[in-house]
Formats: structure tokens, C-alpha cells, sequence
């Protein structure tokens, strides 16, 4: 599916709309380039999810854990050239059976991640418009 959206909003609720297709120990994938949008994509899911606090880039700290209904994993693997060197249970310990998993920059884990349901491709499109494929 392939969607454009024509402001954060939108894209929020383009997240809140795959959320509802989401179950404890899923995993969506999301990749684009800097600024497309995929904290808000996740913000968004995260809202439809429970979670009320707020939900930023883990750019700095690679995953967030964020309280809901259902428990959000938040990552964000862009620091990472790869997981060599990293502790082996980096994934292990944020993508669980019991969570919701968000992978932001995922190249360097996407072959070791579990039970992916979906992946999200972000692209500008100009302006606040943002073109998204979901898979």
C-alpha cells in the first residue's frame, strides 16, 4: 500500500491506522531519509497504542521503552554501521514477545529481527507531504 500524507498529522495517523493491525511481539520496520518523517509515523502508533508520554528520536540511546496499553519498543538503530561489537542481546532485550516493536534505520538489525509485520518506507515529497509504502 502507498499513501501520501500532506502533513505530520497525517502521517500520525497513518501509523495510528497500521497500529490497529498490530499484536504483541510484532515488529514494523521503518526506513527514509533524515527528516521523513518516522518518529511521527511511530508517535502516531504509539498514541493508538496507550502511551500518553512523549515520543522521541532514540537516536542517542538506541530504544526507548514506552508505557501503554500494550508496551511500545522504540529503536533506532541509525548510529549503528552494524552489530558487531554490540552486546549480542541489544534487540533481545527491547523486541520481546510481550511488545510492540518500532525499528527506525533498520538495515544493520533486519535480518536478526523477529517477527517483522510490517515495513514502512518514508520519502519526501515536497513541502510537508510525505510519501509512504507500507509492506
Amino acid at each position: 500500500m502507498t499513501r501520501e500524507t500532506a502533513s505530520a498529522q497525517e502521517t500520525e495517523a497513518l501509523g495510528a491506522e497500521l497500529a490497529g493491525r498490530l499484536e504483541p511481539g510484532d515488529v514494523v520496520l521503518i526506513s527514509g531519509d533524515l527528516g521523513a518523517g518516522k518518529t511521527t509515523f511511530v508517535r502516531g502508533a504509539a498514541r493508538a497504542l496507550g502511551v500518553k508520554g512523549p515520543v522521541t528520536s532514540p537516536t542517542f540511546t538506541i530504544g526507548h521503552l514506552l508505557a501503554g496499553r500494550v508496551e511500545v519498543a522504540h529503536l533506532d538503530l541509525y548510529r549503528l554501521a552494524s552489530l558487531e561489537g554490540e552486546d549480542p542481546q541489544l534487540l533481545d532485550d527491547y523486541l520481546t514477545p510481550e511488545r510492540i516493536g518500532f525499528v527506525e534505520w533498520p538495515a544493520v538489525g533486519e535480518e536478526v529481527v523477529p517477527r517483522v509485520a510490517a515495513r514502512v518506507e518514508l520519502a519526501h515529497a515536497g513541502g510537508d507531504r510525505r510519501t509512504v509504502r507500507i509492506t
